[in-house]
């Protein structure tokens, strides 16, 4: 919870009155590795703040699994689309090692955001902040090899390689395991 309020603090403008009006509204909640935290065709009804750990972001394609998002520690998971809209979830969202999180319930944050302006413009940050990377993510396929992709993860995410398996990382790059392992050779 410590991490959670850390990054509000650094991230907007946030009273301990808006923080006492938060809490009403979250839950920490731990999944064991390969647990969902969302599965295709539910709602979404919640946001999480991933403490420790790290989830990925799933679609079934005839069977054969698409990786499409990784969220680490201090990173929020949620599917925007469903929890806009409340339409079902086109993908899931799983755990990919033990991981802590905290649970903002959709409901009682939306209710929160009329008590408190700043619970609604640290929710808009959210939503701003899960859709700029999925944004990211799109127009990495449209603007770079799969060379740059790479180099630009692993830039950004240095540990990746450590934490993500070879098979899930090839796929969130859009390239087989062995173009893959050609790229960490070269590296």
């Amino acid at each position: 919870m410590q991490e959670l309020k850390n990054f509000i603090k650094n991230t907007i403008e946030f009273s301990e009155q808006s923080w006492g009006i938060l809490q009403n509204c979250i839950s920490e909640k731990e999944f064991k590795k390969n647990e969902t935290l969302l599965k295709e065709g539910q709602v979404c009804n919640a946001v999480y703040f991933v403490g420790s750990g790290f989830c990925k972001a799933v679609f079934n394609m005839d069977g054969k699994e698409v990786n499409t998002a990784f969220y680490f520690e201090n990173s929020f998971v949620t599917n925007v689309k469903s929890l806009t809209t409340s339409s079902k979830s086109e993908y899931s969202i799983v755990a990919c090692e033990k991981t802590k999180t905290v649970q903002f319930d959709k409901t009682r944050l939306l209710a929160a955001y009329a008590e408190s302006h700043e619970i609604a413009s640290f929710g808009r940050k959210i939503l701003e902040l899960v859709t700029a990377s999925q944004e990211e993510h799109s127009n990495s396929f449209k603007l770079q090899t799969p060379r740059q992709r790479f180099d630009n993860l692993v830039s950004n995410h240095p540990d990746i390689l450590q934490r993500v398996s070879l098979t899930q990382l090839a796929s969130y790059l859009g390239v087989s395991r062995e173009t893959l392992s050609r790229f960490r050779a070269v590296k």
